[in-house]
């Protein structure tokens, strides 16, 4: 369950819980190697899809499962009852903390909450959230939820600052170009790509006291560092200026399209830096070095996945998906 003491009886048994199989056919999962595999760094939400990325095994097998992701899913995380509640006061989790077993199933049938902003119909196809794992649904061959641009161009952007990295903290000094944007990867003198700032020079980040990008100190996604205060810092990141759009980009689409985007990860929309996601709107974009002037590119939120609905699902309610088709 998600969350919350039963306080009402109603007539009918409900249909289930996300993540329960809703069939008794054939079930498949995907093959593990010695010590996979386990929930990655963040913690694996039960009842979504999930992409299985490195660290490696010692057979060279990714081994970590995570709710985001690119490219197609890895598979489906069922509820097997190994969630579990580590917050204080609360009741009930779907949520697997990092290091802990999982099953990663690559066929079957489950009951999925409908994460979408249409109701789910027999037939059309389920499609994974890129950030989340939450399981939408539309017909084949569409991009729920993304934008298009005809005309969009990103640029490459310098960032040199100086500093110092302690674990997975930098600490900025001064900054002679770019800015330690999130999504920015430092590539000399220490490594690593930005995450969020964490204080600047009046304190911590808070809403009342924002992010500025400036002298302060910044989350990395690469701890174990040691590099000195006073070095000199380079890195660099994108920023993105959209053309013609149809549809909304916003933070946390995924760039895809043209002829010299990085595709292994492809870039992210990490923040939005003028307008409102529409034409003339620009984005920071993360990725390392990413240029593209005036070509149709893609932002998208969701992955088609293999799976089909079984059963029609309200906004928010349940829905059956198998991965068999009818026939």
């Amino acid at each position: 369950m998600s969350g919350g003491f039963q306080t009402s009886v109603t007539v009918l048994q409900a249909l289930g819980v996300e993540g329960d199989f809703c069939d008794l056919n054939p079930r498949y999962t995907l093959e593990a190697g010695p010590g996979g595999l386990v929930a990655g760094p963040s913690a694996l939400t039960v009842g979504r899809f999930a992409w299985v990325t490195a660290p490696s095994d010692i057979d060279g097998s990714p081994s970590a499962v995570a709710n985001s992701g690119f490219g197609p899913v890895s598979g489906f995380i069922a509820r097997e009852q190994q969630g579990l509640n580590t917050v204080y006061l609360s009741d009930a989790s779907m949520q697997i903390p990092a290091g802990f077993g999982v099953t990663v199933f690559t066929g079957g049938g489950f009951l999925v909450k409908n994460a979408g902003s249409s109701i789910a119909q027999n037939g059309m196809k389920a499609f994974a959230n890129l950030l989340t794992g939450a399981v939408s649904f539309a017909a084949a061959g569409t991009n729920p939820g993304g934008a298009t641009d005809s005309g969009g161009a990103v640029v490459n952007t310098t960032l040199t600052l100086v500093g110092g990295v302690s674990g997975d903290v930098l600490t900025v000094a001064s900054i002679s170009a770019g800015k330690p944007y999130p999504g920015a990867v430092l590539s000399s003198n220490a490594i690593g790509a930005v995450v969020k700032q964490l204080t600047n020079a009046s304190g911590a980040i808070t809403a009342s006291n924002p992010a500025d990008y400036g002298v302060g100190t910044y989350l990395l996604d690469t701890n174990s560092q040691s590099v000195a205060a006073g070095t000199t810092i380079g890195g660099n990141y994108g920023v993105y200026t959209v053309g013609t759009a149809t549809g909304t980009f916003a933070v946390g689409m995924y760039l895809s399209g043209g002829t010299t985007l990085p595709t292994s990860p492809p870039p992210v929309l990490t923040l939005l830096l003028t307008g409102t996601g529409g034409n003339g709107s620009t984005f920071v974009t993360s990725g390392g070095t990413v240029a593209q002037t005036s070509h149709a590119l893609v932002g998208n939120t969701a992955i088609e996945t293999k799976w089909y609905a079984r059963s029609v699902g309200a906004v928010g309610g349940l829905t059956k998906i198998s991965d068999q088709p009818l026939g």
